[in-house]
């Protein structure tokens, strides 16, 4: 498995990811997410916008929310102050209450999307749009070559085969054909270590639960096995082909469908041998002292070694390993530690024998890569390999070996553009490869082959699949394949990148995406987008959706690299977590500002966007600042920073936000709850589209439900004409797996509520 495999399972803890599938074989060396601040002084003057300015567009439907019972009476005393939770009702899923306010809020909805004139026109848009085939990275295993494809329009992606990468593919597994609707989607993809054997993990209409199953590759059938109750996990062969590890949550009880909202603990990790019933399958790794940890874990490259990284929240991790030779098949491991005091992140890339090579940022804010030897592991035996860059981040690393030398193939972050290294172990750089500016979004290769692929992108840029050959180093990179989307010139657009000052005087860096032909008046509609945490990378990667929102409604993309995510290393992600999360929300509205005062747009017409953790910012600083935007559009946010931990994985969000029941962090996330905070009274408040789904099992809707109920209960009548509107979405979790055509219809309605509350008559171009 990829050490960038074992970075994305935690991630997948909390963000929003994309629709390109994780799978063994293709590295993902960096999650986009919607495949999109206070430095000038609160007494700027804005031309033609008094404070007090209102929406430009009058709306013609009158805003009849619905009643909810509110339970005044339910305030919580926690450390002598009183938290009020009215709508705590709503977190039952399966409450009929729950149901009814679902139901109504989608019906005073979808009314005011149909108002846009153009709707119907601006999903045949993004149909025609999105019509083209998708390239995913080529992977060995075996004898054969593989490589995921989505014709167009289809529901999901296809895994292709072929003899040789250059050879005629043939369709090895279509989830398509195991749903009507295309709601079931491929998650997780392992090969055997021979290639004959391919396990695989369905999500059902977007949960993180996963049922794994097995075909054989050579006769193209499906085993009996079938394996359940799986979360959260890669599927770890070992190299004798006769099965594999994967994790599941061996005590919870209640539903695994994805609409539930009970705490997950006690993540175990599990063996099962082939052609046996799940029920035989051998508990092998669980620490029962501590019920919120969750695994990582890897077969070492020679099959001899079993390595594991428990984390309690998203960020450090333990590191233990055992001999795999050691342990009987119905054995619990007996693990011995490497690193046990979760103060760093550890990623293994390779070994040689004993000798261990591994990705950390122990004592290495931007990351280094350092071998130990299992015989003696001690922290005062690791030995640097490739150093701390002053500067740069060393955002992942994999091995080869080719006529006898060993190299390192080592990507780079440097101010949010990659670039590509392979050094010689022991004698260091041998060359640095030469790649366009932007996003390596994944990669593949393996040690002893003398090849590998990586799929480049950018705003810019629809997809490059890029191949190069270890025997020939003086050579580049050959251009494989590469997508086309149908109507798009990349030379009528541009791309900046910017650096502006926050609240503190940091410097902020953020993409800005136009046409080449748009007049910089003030007046252009514009979506800022954020992220901001858990050390994850918003980097330039396309999507035909936001091009669509550039060319057709002439609009400005703005992606700001706030505080909190991955983009400049440690430091970056320490400022903005934890007692430091309110600097991801100054950065953020620093970053409006700069817009607005650089006449990219003006109040009226900047949409702000987010989701998952990217949703709690847009939410927080719509509150903070509401006299700011014009807009938010706020998906699947985590939104009631006072009982997050208390719904199926949200404990594990504890690294970033702090954890509530800690005062000093109570203190801290009472003061941005956006539950907690929305004002009162005031005299705006930026049009709201909350976005959620009844499958997602990662941020429950229960976030979006109750600051939508309190939403509108404090400022629906005092403020009649702005739109506090929620989209629950059916049969769909927190982003990803999801077909095409809910990826179509969900821009389609974004798109159509703000060509109304942004008052885009005059902007809107079909052409």
């Amino acid at each position: 498995m990829s050490i960038l495999i074992l970075a994305v399972l935690h991630r997948q803890l909390v963000t929003l990811t994309t629709r390109c599938l994780q799978t063994q074989a293709p590295r993902t060396a960096s999650l986009g997410i919607l495949d999109f601040i206070r430095s000038l002084s609160t007494t700027t003057n804005f031309p033609c916008e008094s404070a007090n300015h209102k929406h430009i567009v009058k709306m013609t439907t009158k805003f009849n929310y619905p009643e909810i019972e509110r339970n005044d009476s339910l305030v919580e005393t926690i450390f002598d102050k009183d938290v009020p939770d009215p709508y705590r009702h709503l977190e039952d899923p399966q409450a009929e209450v729950t149901k009814v306010f679902v139901k109504q809020q989608n019906e005073v909805t979808e009314p005011f999307l149909d108002q846009c004139p153009h709707r119907k026109r601006i999903k045949e848009i993004l149909t025609t749009s999105q019509n083209y085939k998708k390239l995913g990275c080529p992977f060995k295993r075996g004898k054969k070559y593989y490589f995921f494809m989505n014709e167009g329009l289809q529901p999901q992606s296809v895994l292709y085969q072929q003899d040789t990468v250059d050879g005629e593919p043939r369709v090895f597994f279509d989830p398509n054909t195991l749903s009507d609707d295309g709601t079931v989607a491929l998650s997780q993809a392992s090969f055997s270590p021979d290639g004959e054997y391919f396990a695989y993990g369905l999500s059902y209409s977007g949960s993180d639960w996963i049922e794994i199953g097995v075909k054989n590759v050579s006769t193209g059938k499906n085993l009996d096995d079938k394996l359940t109750r799986a979360k959260f996990t890669s599927i770890e062969w070992t190299h004798d082909n006769k099965g594999f590890f994967y994790a599941q949550y061996p005590t919870h009880e209640g539903s695994t469908k994805g609409t539930e909202t009970e705490m997950h603990e006690n993540h175990s990790i599990f063996y099962h041998v082939l052609n046996t019933p799940q029920s035989e399958d051998v508990l092998k790794v669980s620490f029962p002292d501590h019920p919120k940890w969750h695994f990582g874990f890897e077969v070492s490259q020679d099959g001899k070694h079993f390595h594991v990284f428990p984390r309690e929240g998203c960020q450090d991790n333990n590191w233990y390993y055992c001999k795999l030779d050691e342990f009987g098949p119905g054995d619990r491991f007996v693990l011995k530690p490497i690193y046990d005091k979760m103060h760093a992140q550890f990623e293994y890339i390779t070994n040689n024998g004993n000798e261990v090579y591994f990705r950390t940022n122990l004592d290495a804010k931007n990351y280094r890569v350092a071998r130990l030897n299992l015989e003696n592991p001690a922290k005062e035996n690791w030995k640097d390999v490739i150093a701390n860059h002053p500067e740069d981040v060393l955002d992942w690393a994999e091995s080869y070996t080719v006529d006898g030398k060993d190299y390192l193939l080592v990507n780079y972050m440097r101010k949010v553009v990659y670039y590509l290294e392979l050094h010689q172990i022991d004698k260091g750089l041998v060359k640095k490869f030469t790649t366009p500016l932007g996003t390596i979004v994944k990669y593949s290769g393996r040690r002893f082959d003398n090849e590998f692929f990586f799929h480049f992108t950018s705003f810019l840029t629809p997809g490059q699949i890029f191949h190069f050959d270890l025997t020939q180093l003086e050579s580049e990179p050959k251009l494989l394949r590469q997508a086309q989307p149908k109507n798009f010139n990349p030379d009528d657009y541009k791309i900046e990148q910017v650096f502006y000052k926050s609240k503190d005087d940091t410097e902020v860096p953020m993409f800005i995406v136009q046409r080449k032909d748009l007049v910089r008046d003030g007046q252009n509609p514009c979506i800022l987008y954020g992220y901001g945490g858990f050390n994850i990378q918003i980097t330039s990667t396309f999507n035909i959706n936001r091009i669509a929102w550039i060319k057709n409604f002439k609009g400005v993309l703005a992606v700001a690299n706030i505080r909190g995510g991955g983009e400049l290393g440690q430091d970056w992600h320490d400022s903005g977590r934890l007692l430091n999360k309110q600097n991801c929300f100054n950065d953020f509205i620093a970053a409006g500002e700069y817009l607005i005062a650089n006449n990219y747009t003006k109040r009226d017409r900047l949409a702000i966007e987010g989701g998952s953790n990217g949703g709690l910012l847009v939410a927080a600083t719509s509150n903070q600042r509401p006299d700011l935007f014009g807009a938010t559009v706020c998906h699947v946010g985590v939104l009631d920073m006072i009982r997050f931990t208390s719904f199926t994985i949200g404990h594990a969000w504890t690294s970033d936000y702090g954890d509530p029941k800690e005062k000093d962090h109570f203190d801290n996330l009472i003061k941005y709850s956006p539950y907690h905070n929305i004002p009162y009274p005031v005299e705006r408040y930026p049009a709201t589209l909350l976005l959620t789904a009844d499958h997602d099992d990662r941020v429950v809707p229960a976030h979006s439900l109750k600051f939508i109920a309190q939403l509108q209960h404090k400022l629906g009548k005092q403020l009649p004409d702005t739109p506090l509107l929620i989209r629950v979405d059916t049969k769909a979790g927190h982003g990803s797996g999801r077909p095409t055509s809910k990826v179509i219809d969900e821009y389609a309605d974004i798109y159509s509520f703000l060509y109304n509350v942004l008052d885009l008559k005059e902007y809107y171009n079909e052409s």
